[in-house]
């Protein structure tokens, strides 16, 4: 139904009943209107309801499984479920019915699942491997109460590759509350070389390390991350794996730990370590632990929105690849954010790699390969030079709300490389790079409505690069209401949302140097139309 004819449809029901359904006909127009306006084109969000942390990712018999902290009868946060979505690539989601919902005053909080394919939990019905899923229960009673032991782990299970679920009633908590006030998050993996299941919690300023043999009976091994890395808020879901360092057979282990607050440019963020796990104890990688010094944190994305980042466990081995999203807001102002039949959306699905350069690791990020899928048309320029400013996209050539652009930057000066995202209102979205003093940057402060929060775009976001560069690359995905800025080939990641009013017609990029631009591909998706 087009926006026109619905708001036809309703301003006649109006006009049937001009007092009784005029409310709620304000209420449809502005439920139309933000889907028109801000229901991103493919990045996953729900129908109704809110969203925040993804949670319990695996793969198992063909689909991609998603779930999510989710409170269905409002639009901010609430009791939790785990609301749940499937893909078979990754980019195309299919919500199905919420997968797991909390008890009286008991919240399913954050956590992980596992399909565990040799049935070392016992909970095996039928022919499907289990499904493990582990997460907190938060007690909402002791909380009002000013108790302590507010967070405990418990596990459910499905027999149906994550369908349907029921809790694992003769043996909740498997990890009872230690006397830790944060103490949640569970991520677990199997831990092929050591022949165990470890688990990874946040417990308050430090992750705390785990080791069974069934999934329900716990061994505390060791803990890490007190007075290292980034401390300005809580530890939140923490992921924990392996992963081959790209061109070499050495291994390295990834501690993801997100942080809320204290990220980069405010408010919440992902931060990584680099190290090695000898099955029970988590060991900073030397070079890594003076990146860290000298930077405070490391971080998996420097914008402002993508936070609770984790991974999908049960990956193909023939695949092969580490496979990560995030909940694309920040709690700075994630209730505040102008959409009211729903809030939140993911980030893009992403793959991670890790890479040396020099004497240091760096987890790099980028878009997963499924969404090229999507591309339905491909404008190309080889060469861009002479000039200090080129309009890329003039006049709605190119549907800026789902598309991908992409262009090498050569013979960078000491100078400012601005692109500016704007239309016909007035609006516009600055980022790029400031080469003089070594930063990406993301300035959304007139990119559409932000008077609901005074953080929302109070300052220009930042990602501080090591000296001047020479060449860039920038990959950008854009949607209704995001952008997702990869530097360099995903060693660099910037994540940001904005809520205009007009969509985006234009794009250029100036600098008051001549430039060189060299393969600017501008790419049309269409994820919502094409099967």
């Amino acid at each position: 139904m087009s926006f026109a004819l619905y708001s036809a449809l309703v301003l006649s029901i109006a006009g049937c009943k001009p007092f009784s359904a005029s409310a709620q006909t304000k209420v449809l127009l502005s439920t139309a209107i933000e889907e028109k306006m801000y229901r991103p084109n493919f990045h996953f969000t729900p129908k109704k309801g809110w969203m925040n942390d993804p949670n319990g990712m695996f793969y198992a018999n063909g689909y991609y499984h998603l779930f999510y902290q989710y409170y269905p009868d409002k639009s901010v946060w609430g009791p939790m479920h785990w609301g749940h979505a499937t893909s078979r690539d990754l980019i195309k989601w299919d919500e199905q019915p919420i997968a797991i919902y909390p008890d009286k005053d008991k919240y399913i909080f954050s956590g992980s699942a596992v399909v565990d394919v040799n049935n070392t939990s016992g909970l095996q019905i039928g022919n499907n491997a289990p499904i493990i899923a582990i997460y907190t229960l938060h007690d909402m009673t002791k909380e009002r109460e000013g108790k302590i032991d507010v967070e405990r782990q418990d596990i459910a299970y499905s027999n149906d590759n994550g369908f349907t679920w029921q809790k694992f009633e003769e043996g909740n908590p498997v990890v009872k509350n230690p006397g830790i006030r944060d103490f949640r998050d569970p991520k677990v993996t199997w831990d092929e070389t050591h022949k165990q299941w470890i688990m990874v919690l946040a417990a308050q300023d430090r992750a705390q390390f785990y080791k069974s043999a069934n999934l329900k009976n716990w061994e505390f091994l060791s803990e890490f991350g007190k007075d290292i890395g980034a401390h300005g808020g809580v530890w939140e879901c923490p992921d924990f794996f392996p992963i081959k360092v790209e061109g070499t057979k050495e291994t390295k282990w990834i501690l993801i730990q997100n942080l809320n607050p204290g990220g980069p440019n405010g408010g919440s963020g992902v931060q990584y370590f680099v190290g090695d796990f000898d099955g029970k104890t988590f060991k900073l990688d030397p070079d890594f632990a003076k990146r860290v010094d000298k930077e405070k944190a490391v971080w998996a994305d420097y914008g402002k929105d993508n936070y609770a980042g984790v991974t999908w466990n049960n990956v193909p081995s023939a695949d092969g690849r580490r496979l990560f999203i995030g909940w694309m807001s920040n709690w700075e102002y994630a209730q505040q954010v102008p959409t009211n039949s729903w809030r939140s959306s993911t980030t893009i699905a992403r793959e991670l790699k890790l890479v040396k350069k020099g004497n240091y690791y760096n987890l790099i990020s980028n878009p997963v390969r499924e969404l090229d899928y999507y591309i339905t048309e491909t404008n190309r320029t080889k060469t861009l030079k002479g000039k200090e400013n080129y309009t890329l996209v003039e006049n709605e050539k190119v549907d800026l709300t789902q598309a991908i652009v992409s262009l090498e930057f050569k013979n960078l000066k000491q100078e400012n490389y601005t692109f500016e995202l704007s239309n016909s209102d007035g609006e516009s979205l600055k980022f790029g790079l400031n080469n003089k003093e070594n930063y990406l940057f993301v300035d959304r402060s007139k990119a559409g409505k932000n008077d609901f929060s005074d953080k929302f775009a109070a300052t220009t976001s930042k990602a501080f690069l090591d000296g001047n560069q020479k060449e860039a690359v920038f990959k950008i995905i854009l949607d209704k209401t995001s952008i997702e800025i990869f530097y360099n080939n995903g060693e660099k990641v910037m994540t940001e949302i904005f809520f205009l009013e007009k969509p985006f017609t234009a794009l250029s990029v100036s600098s008051k140097e001549k430039m060189e631009i060299n393969n600017v591909l501008i790419q049309k998706l269409d994820v919502l139309k094409k099967s």
